[in-house]
């Protein structure tokens, strides 16, 4: 069974002692004077300019397995570990005695002879291999940086060594493959998470006091515990589950427990700690709660919360545009629902939602502009919620807005954002031949569709398309006659105004980007006949949802299709926005 502590460095009573061997499938130490001095920096940092300690400073975790008595195998922290020794051998020298020699050493199982010179790092040896070398400039580094610092600054490492610098004991049981565990560590550099020690933590053999009957409900607890934690595990990588919840990318999060484990602790997303989450549930048990009660009134419950949510149709889609907007964190929704009521939660999340969308009196969403960065953000906040409440409001039976495909896509590259419904007729695509091709290939359908004679334009575009091959002057050329065909009266005129704009991802195409609004719409039906995903919205404005019938023109966006956008718009956001949204000109 694995066993969890914190050690501080030097302390009496609970200090790192014992003798640590590291084995030959490891390499032999190899830090070098930047790694060394960080760490010495970042301890003296802690001191504020008293010199008294802001707070503990933990190094990574040092995972051991129990060879004997007092001897450990050294799986994972050499380097930390090697460093500390020489720190503490280079205070003892200083000390005259009176600063005590560290309570552990280090042997090498492949270089024996670094275990005796580690205690004595001579310049006269350091060239003998390169063992040797490296541990003489850690030695040197760690000789001159306490050289720079005064009597005071000194003493005050000894103290914080003692009472402030600690670090996570994690001894893992006789029958752990070392060299696998070694290699997840080092090799792949997947660090162990919060959560990961959080179980061990609960998991180990702590708390094996009581009489039989409490051991055996002890085993229990603890057999049941670890059936949930993998529950919450597997259930926290549905990608509905997860892309409501969070916005980090789910391929960069080894383990998803701890999302609920920070929310619990509330650890801010600035953290500096790494561990800061497990020092939270470490002090619980240190303070006396066993380990049954933070389990269920803790963190049992805390997911309790969060699939309820999820499961609630309204809640689901008001705290997943919060989260996906970052209007507000989960852990502020998290915090703020602790002792509401459901219909009271219902109340704040509309007040914060109005509050996200909300601008200055002078303002109005109709004047914004997409070429104003600020203004940008705004709209594109608004069409998300404007996606999200249509989602919402055809019904729990019908539709549940996809957060997770939305935040991360069918792909890695793919991202939803701000796009034009309609291409700006003076903005080119760049000066690759290869682009401009495509965005003549993506039209000629369009063209095709048109009433009257292009068959000379038509020809033109097939032989570019067939060549492969088009002069920048050709290009824009033709880019200026398909567009003045391709784009309704008026267009121009309300370009950047959110009756133009849409959540569209054809952020990797230049040229569809850049397309008029016939080809977009072609490729939005592509997509949607494959069943790609397409946000709501976007969907209704390609194919024309929001216009009427008699008014309809498949193949232009034109002023009749932006005032049926922009009234959608103020009718399904009505309840959220301050002011309709008025585009100057074109509402009249």
């Amino acid at each position: 069974m694995n066993r969890l502590a914190t050690k501080f460095i030097t302390s009496l009573h609970n200090g790192i002692s014992g003798h640590f061997v590291v084995k030959g499938y490891q390499r032999g130490f190899r830090w070098g004077s930047e790694e060394v001095g960080r760490l010495l920096d970042d301890i003296m940092r802690i001191l504020d300019s008293h010199g008294n300690a802001t707070r503990n400073y933990c190094i990574q975790p040092i995972v051991v397995k129990r060879l004997g008595e007092d001897v450990y195998e050294l799986v994972d922290g050499q380097q930390r570990l090697t460093t500390l020794y020489l720190v503490l051998c280079d205070l003892n020298r200083r000390g005259g005695g009176l600063i005590p020699e560290p309570k552990f050493d280090i042997s090498y199982e492949t270089r024996g002879r670094s275990t005796e010179y580690l205690k004595h790092p001579t310049p006269e040896r350091k060239e003998e291999n390169i063992d040797f070398w490296h541990i003489f400039q850690a030695a040197e580094t760690v000789r001159q940086w306490f050289d720079s610092r005064s009597t005071a600054e000194i003493l005050g490492m000894v103290k914080l060594l003692e009472q402030n610098v600690m670090a996570i004991w994690y001894e893992v049981d006789e029958y752990t493959d070392s060299i696998a565990l070694f290699s997840r560590l080092n090799i792949g550099k997947i660090p162990l998470t919060s959560s990961e020690l959080v179980k061990a933590l609960f998991l180990g053999e702590g708390q094996a006091s009581g009489d039989s009957a409490e051991q055996e409900e002890r085993r229990k607890f603890k057999n049941e515990m670890a059936l949930q934690w993998d529950s919450i595990e597997r259930q926290l990588h549905s990608p509905s589950l997860w892309g409501f919840l969070a916005n980090e990318n789910p391929l960069e999060m080894p383990t998803r427990i701890d999302l609920v484990l920070d929310l619990i602790s509330g650890r801010n997303s600035g953290e500096r700690e790494t561990y800061y989450t497990f020092f939270h549930f470490d002090k619980l048990v240190q303070g006396g709660k066993t380990n049954k009660e933070i389990w269920e009134d803790e963190i049992l419950r805390a997911f309790m919360t969060l699939r309820d949510w999820h499961g609630d149709h309204e809640i689901y889609h008001k705290v997943g545009y919060l989260v996906a907007s970052r209007a507000k964190s989960l852990k502020e929704l998290f915090r703020m629902a602790r002792g509401k009521k459901k219909s009271e939660f219902k109340e704040c999340l509309d007040s914060l939602i109005r509050e996200s969308i909300k601008i200055d009196n002078s303002a109005n969403y109709g004047s914004m502009s997409y070429e104003v960065g600020n203004d940008k953000n705004k709209i594109e906040r608004l069409l998300l919620l404007f996606n999200v409440e249509s989602s919402r409001r055809n019904g729990a039976s019908t539709l549940w807005f996809p957060f997770g495909r939305f935040k991360f896509g069918e792909t890695e590259k793919q991202r939803w954002s701000l796009e034009h419904i309609h291409a700006q007729q003076s903005q080119g695509i760049g000066k690759s031949e290869k682009i401009w091709v495509e965005w003549i290939r993506l039209h000629i359908s369009p063209i095709r569709g048109l009433e009257g004679d292009y068959r000379d334009l038509l020809r033109q575009m097939d032989e570019i398309v067939t060549s492969g091959k088009v002069s920048a002057a050709d290009y824009e050329q033709i880019r200026n006659k398909v567009l003045e065909l391709l784009s309704a009266p008026g267009v121009g005129e309300f370009m950047h105004s959110i009756s133009n704009l849409a959540l569209i991802e054809f952020s990797t195409n230049a040229a569809l980007n850049n397309s008029a609004f016939a080809a977009k719409r072609d490729k939005i039906v592509e997509m949607d006949r494959r069943g790609q995903y397409i946000p709501f919205c976007t969907k209704m404005v390609f194919l024309k949802y929001y216009t009427k019938s008699e008014r309809n023109q498949v193949l232009f966006w034109g002023k009749d299709d932006q005032l049926s956008y922009v009234a959608a718009i103020n009718e399904t956001l009505y309840d959220y926005l301050d002011h309709p949204v008025i585009v100057s000109g074109l509402n009249g």
